[in-house]
């Protein structure tokens, strides 16, 4: 830029010199007879003049040429820390990042003002009106103009045009450390991100059940059996993602489960004070989900961004009537055998649909975040529990309760790479029903689980993401930790 303006101010300094030539060529007489004193002092007093012209010039494109530098290098800090920002967590929260680009929007006003700087010092620069258009030297600003053109990527425009055009503004959402199953961002277009991950999640319960029948009320004949039971699951899942467009992605996602069940069983009234014990192993292919994710608007500092989603989950799993039960022929009002399971189920038998929204709102230095959605699972005719010695025993049709869930969290951008996310998750599901009516025992559940994770960005390819949840309510899995790593292509 330096080079650009020195080298105006030599042009307009070899034009100048070049037009006191040809005027002191055009003084001198046909025939080469020396000048008389009068046009002697005369084309001194035309010198004078011209050289205060001149050093007024380069003053003035001395000073634009200063305020150009101060103004570049106001937005190159700019341009730079919106990229640095951007960089900072892919699924962690940046400012600016997915909001409304302040760096874009201040790049946009600085070059404009650059242009008017640049505009008005060359209007400054017109000689007076005794002066021969010749000696009009503009053309250092235009080299100046060129040099901002050839920054932007494009040939200096005429006077009066805006030079370079503005960034293009970024619309996508903020990212956040993600501790919930929806993500907040969505997979830019023509982009594949490949996620593999990893949950592991462990529960703890106490039960009391009354296996018998009654003679008459508050007669309890049979057993009374008090049970602990350990539950650990671990989930590996391969998720892909596909952006279709700017504002839709589309989702597949393919767990892997392995689940292990300890179970302490103290019989009472059989005359043992011995405790037993029972284990249930099973692994396999999860339930396969598919999900569609639309952003729905383009939000600012006053509206949050929001992003509707329908998931679909089928029952590619092991349900939990295929797996054996300790019953010899049937486990409805059968003192014999446990009634556990000893297999685990992988899936839980039923397909189901869960439509959603989820919303984002950047407040610096912050994000806030949340959703809320409605899962429906489809009821199953004709179902059958596999009992001992290869019996079934009928079922009818069982409609698995549905589930409304929400949450919501807050995000703070931690440095350049990391983010931390702290939010509540809670999911209120309702009754089992079998053939129409209300299995008895089965009463309307509430989930609730405090979670807290973090996000860092290695580069624009590589982003870890861990999450920890602890349980709320009894009814909830009292630790679960999850391992992402999103892969860009």
């Amino acid at each position: 830029m330096k080079k650009r303006s020195l080298r105006g101010i030599r042009c307009a300094s070899c034009s100048t010199m070049l037009l006191l030539g040809g005027l002191a060529h055009a003084q001198t007489t046909p025939d080469d007879a020396p000048p008389t004193a009068a046009q002697f002092e005369s084309l001194q007093k035309e010198i004078a003049e011209r050289a205060k012209q001149l050093e007024t010039m380069k003053r003035v494109l001395t000073e634009r040429a200063d305020m150009i530098r101060a103004l570049r290098s106001t937005v190159d800090n700019e341009m730079l820390s919106h990229k640095r920002g951007g960089q900072a967590v892919g699924n962690g929260v940046t400012p600016g990042n997915g909001s409304p680009d302040p760096a874009a929007s201040g790049s946009a006003s600085n070059s404009a003002q650059i242009n008017k700087t640049v505009q008005q010092g060359a209007q400054d620069q017109q000689t007076p009106s005794d002066m021969p258009p010749q000696a009009v030297a503009p053309q250092g600003v235009q080299q100046v103009q060129a040099g901002q053109g050839e920054q932007q990527g494009e040939s200096a425009p005429d006077s009066g045009q805006p030079v370079g055009t503005p960034p293009e503004r970024d619309t996508r959402p903020p990212a956040i450390a993600p501790i919930f199953d929806q993500p907040g961002v969505l997979t830019p277009q023509g982009k594949i991100v490949v996620e593999p991950s990893f949950q592991y999640s462990y529960s703890y319960g106490d039960t009391v059940s009354l296996v018998g029948y009654t003679v008459i009320p508050a007669v309890l004949i049979g057993l009374i059996d008090i049970r602990d039971i350990r539950t650990s699951t671990y989930v590996s899942a391969f998720a892909f993602r596909y952006g279709i467009t700017k504002r839709l992605e589309i989702e597949a996602k393919v767990p892997y489960v392995s689940a292990s069940s300890n179970t302490v069983s103290h019989e009472v009234f059989t005359g043992t004070a011995v405790d037993s014990a029972f284990t249930a192993n099973g692994s396999g292919l999860g339930d396969v989900e598919a999900t569609l994710r639309y952003q729905l608007n383009y939000g600012n500092e006053k509206m949050p961004y929001f992003i509707g989603w329908l998931r679909y989950k089928s029952n590619t799993g092991r349900d939990p009537f295929q797996v054996v039960t300790d019953c010899v022929t049937r486990c409805v009002g059968n003192t014999t055998g446990t009634g556990l399971p000893l297999s685990m189920p992988t899936g839980t038998g039923f397909q189901a649909i869960q439509p959603g929204i989820t919303w984002l709102f950047q407040t610096d230095p912050a994000v806030l975040f949340g959703g809320f959605s409605y899962l429906h699972n489809f009821a199953r005719d004709d179902v059958y529990r596999n009992v001992l010695a290869g019996q079934q025993e009928s079922l009818g049709k069982i409609a698995p309760g549905d589930m409304f869930e929400f949450n919501f969290g807050l995000g703070v951008a931690l440095n350049e790479h990391g983010s931390f996310s702290i939010g509540y998750d809670q999911s209120i599901i309702w009754p089992t029903k079998q053939n129409g009516e209300t299995i008895a025992g089965s009463v309307r559940i509430t989930q609730g689980t405090l979670l807290v994770g973090y996000s860092y960005r290695f580069n624009n390819r590589y982003t870890l993401n861990l999450s920890v949840g602890a349980g709320l309510t009894r009814d909830t899995p009292d630790l679960t930790v999850t391992v992402r790593l999103p892969i860009t292509f």
